[in-house]
């Protein structure tokens, strides 16, 4: 990232202003922790009026200050350095100012510093003295600037993630309030076999939405890092036959025969809660996408230091192109075949987050109407 700071020299003796133009002239400055260079833009004000008005925002809603950098002399043919300092207080972004005096004292210094100065410099000083006063207040801006980008950054994702959590309950929750109505006032008239099929598309959407909610609350443990941790020895083989156990229910209402292929125990330190999300979020996937009759195939096999856990479907498949947006935040393929299929978006995205977390990784190969596997890679968690 290459970018620019600008300086405003603030001097009512001309060759001073010159002087500072001349010795920051083809100077760069960085941050820790920033990448990049940026070069200073100087330039100059001869009186207090001018330094004011160059020193407004370019627009009333900017939330980056006209000027970075303020070398500004403490006596001006207009008013003080002071009197700038207090005339511009609370009125624009925060600018790093060096005050300059040939009058150097303590007490100037603390003065400075109250209204709002970051440096103090006492003239005469070198281009040394100068450049390394600059740094400072350079590397302070670039920080500040940092800063405000990401808080802006945040605050857009969290607007993105409402906007997208809002979407996704707006319509789960109009249908069970549009199925209470008409249960309330048994507009369906005496059928209760219609009262029973809209009680049970109402338990559908809730568990959906309770669905969702688990999954955002596991997201968000995840990203944050506040998940709690208790790597262990845990069993692979004994996680996924579980897991089977738990979607059999929902494959044997669909004839969908789930086979486990792992032939010898296979063990990895591994959070258990975790894993058995990995193992959940996939089968489940493979039950809720496949044809009825379909197949799962639940494989997990050791490469070296490396585990894969693989699952396969003969469920509906998907293209190149929905196969690349599959692993986001709320991305759920719609078409078809998928809308009546209930989904919170998060699972896969969960997954691939957790394999993160142990070094690994999660990939997919899929064909339309011939099936889907997924791929998960993981290394042994830290204790």
């Amino acid at each position: 990232m290459d970018e620019t700071l600008r300086i405003l020299v603030v001097d009512d003796e001309p060759g001073m202003r010159e002087g500072v133009a001349r010795a920051l002239r083809d100077f760069t400055v960085s941050a820790a922790g920033v990448n990049g260079q940026y070069s200073l833009v100087v330039e100059q004000a001869g009186s207090a009026a001018d330094a004011i008005a160059r020193l407004l925002p370019a627009s009333p809603a900017s939330n980056e200050p006209a000027i970075d950098i303020l070398l500004l002399d403490q006596i001006l043919p207009d008013m003080t350095g002071m009197d700038v300092l207090e005339k511009i207080a609370g009125k624009i972004p925060s600018v790093a100012t060096i005050m300059i005096t040939a009058y150097a004292s303590l007490e100037t210094a603390i003065a400075a510093i109250k209204r709002g100065a970051y440096d103090f410099l006492a003239k005469p000083f070198n281009p040394y003295e100068l450049k390394n006063a600059v740094r400072k207040a350079a590397e302070s801006v670039i920080l500040a600037k940092q800063a405000r980008a990401l808080a802006t950054e945040k605050q857009q994702v969290r607007f993105q993630f409402i906007s997208v959590l809002a979407h996704e309950l707006k319509a789960p929750l109009a249908a069970v309030e549009g199925y209470l109505h008409i249960i309330k006032d048994r507009s369906a008239g005496d059928d209760q076999a219609a009262y029973d099929h809209m009680l049970s598309r109402s338990l559908i959407r809730v568990e959906g939405m309770r669905k969702l909610i688990g999954d955002l609350l596991d997201l968000t443990r995840i990203e944050s890092g506040t998940k709690k941790r208790e790597p262990a020895e845990q069993n692979l083989t004994e996680l996924a036959r579980t897991s089977v156990e738990t979607m059999l229910p929902d494959a044997m209402a669909r004839n969908i025969t789930i086979e486990l292929d792992i032939p010898h125990p296979i063990a990895l330190l591994a959070d258990r809660s975790e894993i058995e999300i990995i193992f959940n979020n996939l089968i489940s996937n493979a039950v809720k996408y496949n044809r009825d009759g379909g197949k799962v195939v639940v494989a997990v096999v050791r490469r070296d230091d490396v585990v894969e856990i693989k699952v396969s479907d003969t469920g509906i498949g998907m293209t190149a192109e929905e196969s690349a947006r599959l692993f986001h935040d709320f991305m759920r393929i719609k078409n078809e075949k998928t809308r009546n299929i209930v989904g919170s978006g998060l699972g896969l995205s969960i997954v691939k987050k957790l394999a993160a977390l142990y070094g690994g990784d999660v990939t997919l190969q899929s064909r339309p109407d011939v099936g889907s596997e997924f791929t998960v890679t993981l290394r042994g968690a830290e204790r």
